[in-house]
């Protein structure tokens, strides 16, 4: 049984007290192997070794940074196999799910390499004849990422790529479901090149190293991604030392499906946005609203096309999604479920285990507009499904949740799915498409309960570098004393 230790400065180290904890396939329950449980010591080790690390990255001129970070994005892709494997083994994604995640990750990687050369300076007029004023950008310095176990290659990338590329150094307290793959993603960052001390992984729990980290004076930034509540904590933490913070969290995303489309159609991409990964994705299409007269027609279709979802083994690519990460996340699902019947809701199918930690796809018709099931994060393949009398109606209802991360409209009508998609108050809006959407360069985040700032391309850059205000004197200038 393989014990992987922390990653920092370039090499693997156990933790400083010995300890480990397990990592589990949540598909089998075998434990994949043991990570080093992390304390205050090994975070101290962590923020020294990146702040030797930011030194020397930061002080690269661009090209240097772009180059490494390309070699980055080849070394990923050179090893695919050996990502991938472990990423459908630890985290319980399907073959289709994992090999998007890995191809992605290089996508990212390049994405970034490309910001590099975008820092770009700003000058100013100024009102005194003398002088010249010129505002840059320069990076924070130490940024911490906290990254979940619902896709834990790629959420970590994105979340470590583009601080890197403004020169930021890096460290990573991933999920404690699925610490491993950024043992991994380390390893092979380092073996294309990544100097050392530039991205560190201290794995373990949160009490015990991921609030340390939040909370050090030497960590300049964090980013996060994952639940409201760990948000709101890690948000407090950040604000105690005015640390800069980007936090995507929680989403109940709405689906529009207005009368003009076919519901049969809506139906299959429905689909897709609530079932992929099991419905463990912060966008998930979750409270699903068809325009009258469709409801029932749209929801009898999704109920059969998810009755038909393949549930099977995660390396067969007919295999729809795999697991939930734990029993915890059953249980949450299957009270959700409940909640639903309790408040008259009709179960057209699902709404039960199908095998071990394997949920079956579900679709609930009009759920009460109350309580967990409406308006809490499902984190599983539920669908929620509603007939709404009227377009504004619609709208409405959307905007009714505390949360606002992503919302998809299905209408052939530009001028509804435009109006739609400037009236929903999300982070994002897709007509034509379900609300599970991503692109390296997009800015992702929410209004609301569903976080602060964006990550993505630029808007990750400039939200970890600083702006500087920089005036020289060219000249004499009258002095009033």
């Amino acid at each position: 049984m393989k014990t992987y230790g922390h990653f920092i400065h370039g090499r693997e180290v156990p933790a400083a007290n010995g300890e480990t904890f397990p990592s589990y396939a949540p598909m089998t329950g075998e434990i994949l192997g043991h990570a080093a449980r992390g304390t205050e010591a090994d975070v101290e080790a962590a923020v020294t070794s990146a702040r030797k690390g930011y030194e020397h990255w930061s002080s690269l001129p661009p090209y240097d940074r772009e180059r490494i970070l390309l070699k980055c994005a080849d070394h990923v892709e050179a090893n695919y196999d050996r990502l991938l494997n472990l990423l459908i083994d630890e985290s319980g994604s399907s073959i289709i799910k994992a090999k998007y995640e890995v191809l992605y990750t290089a996508s990212v990687l390049r994405t970034a390499a490309g910001e590099v050369r975008r820092l770009y300076a700003d000058t100013l007029p100024n009102e005194k004849p003398h002088r010249m004023s010129i505002v840059v950008r320069e990076p924070v310095g130490v940024v911490l990422a906290i990254s979940p176990f619902n896709a834990p290659l790629v959420l970590l990338a994105k979340m470590i790529v583009f601080p890197l590329g403004a020169g930021n150094a890096v460290i990573a307290k991933p999920s404690e479901e699925t610490p491993l793959i950024a043992v991994e993603l380390a390893k092979v960052m380092k073996e294309a090149g990544l100097p050392d001390g530039v991205f560190n992984v201290v794995t373990g729990f949160g009490a015990e190293c991921g609030a340390p980290l939040a909370r050090h004076p030497k960590v300049n930034g964090i980013a996060l991604t994952g639940s409201t509540a760990t948000g709101m904590k890690i948000g407090e933490i950040a604000i105690q030392s005015m640390k800069r913070m980007q936090l995507e969290l929680g989403g109940k995303n709405p689906l529009l499906v207005l009368n003009d489309f076919d519901v049969n159609k809506a139906a299959e991409i429905a689909a897709v946005g609530a079932f992929t990964h099991g419905g463990q994705i912060c966008m998930s299409s979750a409270r699903i609203m068809v325009e009258a007269p469709n409801g029932r027609a749209f929801a009898e279709a999704l109920a059969k096309k998810a009755a038909s979802l393949h549930l099977g083994d995660l390396r067969d690519e007919k295999t729809a999604y795999g697991p939930l990460i734990n029993q915890r996340a059953v249980d949450k699902v299957l009270r959700h479920v409940q909640a639903a019947k309790d408040g008259g809701a009709e179960i057209l199918t699902g709404g039960a285990v199908h095998n071990g930690l394997v949920f079956q796809p579900t679709v609930i018709y009009n759920p009460p507009m109350s309580g967990p099931c409406w308006d809490e994060e499902t984190f599983g393949p539920v669908a929620m499904v509603m007939e709404v009398p009227s377009f504004e109606e619609m709208i409405a209802i959307a905007n009714e949740s505390d949360y606002g991360l992503s919302a998809g409209v299905l209408t052939n009508d530009l001028v509804r799915g435009m109006t739609a998609a400037r009236r929903i108050r999300c982070g994002s809006v897709h007509v034509g498409a379900h609300s599970f959407q991503s692109d390296p360069m997009a800015p992702i985040g929410g209004y609301g309960m569903s976080g602060i700032g964006r990550s993505g391309g630029k808007y990750s850059v400039e939200h970890f570098t600083e702006l500087k205000w920089i005036s020289l004197e060219l000249g004499e200038t009258p002095r009033p004393f």
